[in-house]
């Protein structure tokens, strides 16, 4: 008995339903990441803190959005149903991909539009509306759109360890993907980790959701496949554990450790510390 082949164009429609669904994931997974950046965290055995990032912060979205606007639509091969070999797409055929990829453009749009808080990331004017929400909060001391969904900006920010810290936030938005982590324990110890600075982008609870490598903006390294910067902890405090190849260095009464965040670092930054109870 003869079992049918799925026609051609019917495995691409359904491809293409499935990556729509996939790219969904991905921008719940990874809002933003690291561009050429410097960021430092200071914490004191009394729990006093003072964390800094400057540099480039890049929103996935407005990225993927500028480089595939730099993308015309391109038709795709077309093959013979019985014998599998290539040969020239029909009119009709073309005109059903040049569908399904406007369909697939504007599913991901719409679903970056429910988790960006309304922000349409093909607007060429979204960049400017978020750096305008941000400067607006307390800590972001500068915000520019450079275009490409790459932001300049400068966040600083102390206090006191009496409470979780996340870096990034942002207003409107249902979730986004953590920088840096901050928690402080009840005995005094404080746990600091740094899972967007690592290779896998695993500070999302979406992130599990997504097969293969789409959970990051590059399939070989995740977030930190974008950055180009450090990231150090300076601290009077006990430093109980970390994962930095060479420990702590010595700058007057602080110990220093230090994270060069690229494409290769092996694991994202994580340490533990003790301070006054």
């Amino acid at each position: 008995m003869h079992l049918p082949f799925p026609r051609a164009d019917q495995a691409r429609r359904a491809l293409a339903v499935l990556t729509a669904g996939a790219a969904t994931l991905l921008v719940a997974a990874c809002f933003f990441a690291p561009g050429r950046f410097s960021s430092r965290l200071d914490v004191n055995a009394d729990h006093s803190f003072a964390f800094r990032y400057t540099g480039e912060l890049i929103m996935i979205p407005l990225k993927e959005e500028a480089d595939k606007a730099a993308q015309p639509f391109e038709p795709e091969d077309c093959y013979d149903e019985d014998s599998f070999e290539e040969r020239t797409c029909t009119e009709d055929e073309i005109a059903q991909q040049k569908e399904d990829w406007a369909t697939k453009k504007g599913s991901n749009a719409d679903a970056a539009r429910a988790l960006l808080g309304g922000i349409d990331p093909s607007d060429p004017e979204a960049g400017h509306e978020l750096a305008r929400k941000l400067s607006r909060r307390q800590g972001w001391n500068k915000v520019t759109y450079k275009g490409g969904g790459v932001f300049d900006v400068d966040y600083a920010v102390s206090g006191r360890l009496d409470h979780d810290f996340v870096f990034p936030t942002f207003e409107g938005f249902p979730m986004a993907n953590a920088f840096v982590q901050i928690t402080p324990r009840k005995d005094g110890s404080v746990r600091i980790n740094a899972p967007t600075f690592g290779p896998d982008a695993t500070s999302s609870p979406a992130a599990g959701l997504i097969p293969g490598n789409l959970s990051g903006p590059s399939k070989d390294g995740g977030p930190a496949e974008l950055a180009d910067g450090t990231f150090t902890i300076h601290t009077d405090g006990k430093i109980l554990a970390n994962n930095t190849d060479e420990g702590p260095t010595i700058e007057g009464a602080m110990q220093v450790l230090t994270w060069a965040v690229n494409p290769r670092i092996p694991a994202a930054p994580t340490a533990l510390l003790q301070l006054e109870p």
